[in-house]
């Protein structure tokens, strides 16, 4: 359980990048910078599994590449795409803090049977006050309204919440399905599992460049290419490809109800990062959302021993 613990949390270090990436590489667009991290992420699978060929490398059967394939859109490919559209029409702190509800939302749809709901409150409790004391949606959208535009700054804000939202659902799903697929399938090793995604990530990147990205001589001539490339490399290998492993590791240990719990370190990190690059402190109520959103993870931790 432990291990499982320290790789859910590990996981969650590594995707709160994906958070700060679309700033650190502004000027790029949303779809190339998509299909940057997940081109990144099928190469660093291919090269594994090319790397594997002196071993015993482990190939998916048609079903298992199917659920791989769909797996991918879910929880990378288009969620993904859908949360740097979401950071950029309403910034990267409310779009995190929706995404930070997944652990509620996979706890309430993927409680085991031998936990009761008593023991589960007060994780829920203590992540549900901690996004209420750092949202603050009306301050973001009198932001947007007072800004140039007034009324289609306000609009391009609430599309972005909106984006968010279907973000969430897009992952909710991955979290549950994934876990279950891999309960079904002790089998398959974390890492081998990673690679298949990984592969199947790959070609959704590569599609959705073809289709939406800019050409190689656009981006070439670019300022900042070279920062961009290193963010697809760092969010493609390390998001992508370690976490997933960790994340698989931790699926395969623990209950999809303490997994979605340790979703919330994803949150944390990304507003740290957050925080990190804007030069800026945590208000006072900020710090306390993090304190509850810390207890709300021993909490569940506790009501799964």
């Amino acid at each position: 359980m432990l291990t499982g613990i320290l790789a859910g949390l590990a996981a969650g270090a590594l995707w709160g990048l994906v958070f700060v990436a679309p700033h650190v590489a502004h000027g790029f667009a949303s779809s190339d910078l998509t299909a940057g991290r997940f081109i990144a992420y099928g190469a660093m699978a291919v090269g594994m599994m090319a790397w594997g060929l002196r071993g015993t490398p482990r190939w998916p059967t048609w079903r298992q590449a199917g659920a791989a394939a769909g797996l991918s859109i879910l929880g990378f490919t288009g969620y993904y795409l859908l949360l740097v559209l979401a950071i950029r029409d309403a910034g990267a702190e409310l779009p995190a803090l929706i995404i930070g509800t997944i652990p509620l939302w996979v706890v309430l749809l993927g409680k085991p049977q031998g936990v009761r709901w008593a023991a589960l409150l007060p994780g829920l409790v203590l992540t549900m006050a901690g996004l209420v004391l750092m949202a603050d949606v009306p301050h973001g959208a009198s932001e947007a309204a007072a800004g140039a535009g007034g009324a289609a700054r306000a609009a391009v804000y609430w599309r972005g919440i909106g984006i968010a939202l279907v973000a969430l659902v897009f992952w909710t799903a991955f979290a549950l399905l994934n876990s279950a697929w891999l309960k079904r399938h002790p089998e398959v090793r974390a890492t081998d599992w990673a690679n298949w995604l990984g592969i199947a990530t790959g070609l959704g990147g590569l599609v959705l460049w073809l289709a939406a990205g800019s050409g190689v001589a656009s981006l070439a001539a670019q300022p900042g290419v070279g920062r961009f490339v290193l963010v697809c490399l760092a969010i493609g290998v390390g998001s992508s490809w370690v976490a997933t492993i960790l994340w698989n590791v931790a699926s395969q240990r623990l209950s999809a109800s303490l997994c979605g719990q340790l979703i919330v370190s994803e949150t944390l990190f990304a507003l740290l990062y957050t925080f990190a690059w804007d030069g800026r402190w945590p208000t006072p109520a900020q710090w306390a959302a993090c304190v509850l959103f810390t207890l709300g993870i021993l909490a569940s931790i506790k009501a799964h021993r």
